[in-house]
């Protein structure tokens, strides 16, 4: 009987070839092998085909008839309907956290107040950290509003977004933004005014969306600059 490989043998692979598109390793119109990513990855061929299916699915790659795969553009369109969701969700939320029993809600804010209400000079300046607490940050609003469904399809915008969503926080001024965002977004939802936490929410939302695009571009830019002299 033939062996399935391991899930997560299949999902290590899928992680590390997101992680070489985000971070521009395989820029848009790259073309690569599944033999050249099983001797580079050092797997068997199995694990790195279910991977190239799974970014397959999510419109990152495709494959090319008789000559392997290819990292596709970026797609601003799907991306730009994907925070369209991701507004009404995370607004819908925010409504529903400023009319609840602040009981309901107040074990999971009180871990928010505690990350983002700080001091300047307690901020983190790690990137990659601050990526990671900025999609807790927007996932815990959603689920202090108390409806799971929601919580799930939120969940998955937030991963397919991930991969632009992250370059946000390059720059040190955005890093401050964020803080400096959440902290008046946070204490809206405390005071329990939801038009205001409303409008704070799109605009920050909005912002990260301008943001993500511009740096993108660029960043694709740079390194199809550089991939002839590879």
């Amino acid at each position: 009987m033939q062996k399935t490989p391991h899930p997560s043998r299949a999902n290590e692979v899928y992680e590390q070839l997101k992680r070489d598109i985000a971070d521009f390793r395989l820029v848009p119109g790259d073309r690569f092998t599944e033999h050249e990513l099983c001797a580079r990855l050092e797997v068997s061929r199995t694990p790195v085909r279910q991977a190239l299916f799974r970014l397959q699915q999510e419109g990152l790659v495709e494959v090319m008839f008789r000559s392997g795969w290819r990292v596709l553009p970026f797609d601003f369109d799907k991306f730009d309907q994907l925070y369209d969701l991701r507004m009404v969700l995370e607004t819908t939320a925010v409504q529903r956290l400023c009319l609840q029993d602040p009981t309901t809600s107040e074990p999971l804010l009180q871990e928010l107040k505690e990350r983002w209400l700080v001091p300047v000079a307690e901020r983190s300046s790690d990137a990659t950290q601050v990526a990671a607490w900025d999609e807790a940050f927007h996932e815990t609003l959603v689920s202090a509003a108390g409806n799971a469904e929601l919580a799930r399809v939120h969940h998955e915008v937030t991963e397919r977004i991930r991969i632009i969503r992250r370059l946000d926080f390059l720059k040190q001024m955005r890093i401050d933004a964020t803080y400096d965002e959440h902290a008046k977004i946070l204490r809206a939802i405390l005071a329990r005014k939801a038009d205001r936490a409303d409008l704070l929410l799109r605009s920050h939302i909005q912002a990260s969306q301008v943001e993500v695009r511009k740096i993108t571009l660029h960043q694709v830019y740079m390194a199809q600059q550089v991939a002839p002299a590879a």
